[in-house]
């Protein structure tokens, strides 16, 4: 299976918003290969979580993986966060920003509201990491990067720090 090219940081497509999915469109094989693609891509990077924005696919669905050992695979499709409880900081990274790690406050807990790879919509309350997890790639969804909670000078170094090690490859 080929793996999906990452955009990174601060290529402008990121920066696009996603566009819902056509829900009656997601059991098709053209979306079924595409959530195969982007957990192999996820896996390989390696990483927990895939936004299709980050594929340069803007659409509203995303890819997670929170399990050691890979073995619980979620999609949520035109996710929609219900509620928001709490506070927590959490040192995030990004498969759109290699090498970059930052402390983020999120909401502690969530409720999230997406439809599966199935077609079937659900409700799922989160916590921990795996809230913080779904908060990030819902933000990749809305055009948004972990890197916009930095000051903007922490913004500039980061995007210096990606540019040279661009120039390095």
């Amino acid at each position: 299976m080929s793996l999906l090219p990452i955009l990174e940081f601060p290529d402008p497509r990121l920066r696009t918003v996603a566009k819902p999915v056509d829900v009656s469109k997601v059991t098709g094989d053209e979306f079924q290969a595409l959530f195969d693609q982007m957990f192999a891509t996820m896996y390989d990077a390696p990483g927990i979580g895939l936004a299709a924005s980050q594929v340069d696919v803007h659409q509203r669905f995303m890819v997670i993986d929170v399990s050691e050992d890979q073995s619980n695979p979620l999609v949520f499709v035109n996710p929609e966060i219900l509620e928001r409880d709490g506070e927590q900081v959490y040192q995030e990274g990004c498969l759109s920003v290699p090498g970059i790690f930052a402390d983020v406050t999120r909401a502690n807990t969530i409720k999230v509201k997406a439809v599966n790879r199935q077609g079937e919509e659900f409700e799922l309350d989160a916590d921990g990491v795996l809230a913080v997890c779904i908060q990030h790639e819902m933000d990749h969804l809305d055009g948004k990067l972990f890197v916009d909670y930095l000051s903007p000078l922490k913004r500039e170094m980061v995007r210096k720090k990606l540019a040279k090690a661009a120039k390095n490859k």
